[in-house]
C-alpha cells in the first residue's frame, strides 16, 4: 500500500536530550530507545564508566573543571556515532563545543519543567553535586541562567502536565516528521 505507515526510518541525526538536572532527560532518553529501537547513551553515566567514579565523586576528588573536560571530550566522541538517543548532563548543553556540534548535526529537545517541579526533584537529590549545597534561590538562579541557553534547542518539550509516555510520544512524532523532511 503506497501510505502505509513507515517503521521508525533512519536518521543521519543523533536525538538530543538536554535539560537542567532533575528534568527526566536519562528516564526519557531510555523511554525512546526502547519505542524508537535506537541506542541509549546517558552522558553522565559514560563518563562514571570511563573515569571509574560516580558524578559526586569526580567533583568532590578531581573538580568541576576535570569533570567539564572530560564531559567535553567524551559528549564530541559519542556524537561521532550517528543514529543515537543522547541525553546529555544538565550541564553539557552549556558548553559551546558541544552545542554547536549539536545544532549543526543533530536534533535537540529541551526537556522543560517549572522551577517548583524542578526544585522539588533536585531537593531530594544527593546526586547533584553541583547544587548540592545551594539555597532554593541559588538553584533558581542557575535555572534561570541555564534556560537562556536551553532554549537555544531546536524543541523546547513543556512536560509540565504531561505522563513520561506522552512526552516520548511528543518526541517521536516531531523526530518522525523531521526524518521525513530530510
Amino acid at each position: 500500500m503506497f501510505f502505509q505507515q513507515k517503521e521508525h526510518m533512519e536518521s543521519n541525526k543523533n536525538l538530543v536530550l538536554v535539560g537542567m538536572m532533575g528534568s527526566g532527560k536519562s528516564t526519557i532518553g531510555y523511554l525512546l530507545s526502547k519505542k524508537l529501537n535506537i541506542k541509549f547513551v546517558d552522558i553522565d553515566r559514560y563518563i562514571e564508566k570511563e573515569v571509574g567514579l560516580k558524578i559526586t565523586d569526580i567533583f568532590h576528588k578531581k573538580g568541576e573543571n576535570y569533570f567539564r573536560e572530560i564531559e567535553e571530550k567524551i559528549s564530541l566522541q559519542i556524537m561521532k556515532i550517528n543514529n543515537q538517543i543522547i541525553a546529555l548532563g544538565g550541564g553539557g548543553f552549556m558548553n559551546q563545543k558541544i552545542r554547536s556540534e549539536i545544532m549543526a548535526n543533530h536534533l535537540s529537545f529541551w526537556l522543560n519543567w517549572s522551577n517548583f517541579t524542578l526544585i522539588k526533584r533536585l531537593k531530594t537529590s544527593k546526586k547533584r553535586p553541583l547544587i548540592l549545597n545551594l539555597s532554593e534561590k541559588e538553584v533558581k538562579k542557575i535555572i534561570y541562567e541555564r534556560s537562556k541557553i536551553y532554549s537555544k534547542a531546536n524543541y523546547k518539550i513543556n512536560c509540565e502536565k504531561f505522563s513520561k509516555n506522552e512526552i516520548v510520544k511528543k518526541i517521536i512524532n516531531i523526530y518522525d516528521e523531521h526524518k521525513i523532511i530530510d
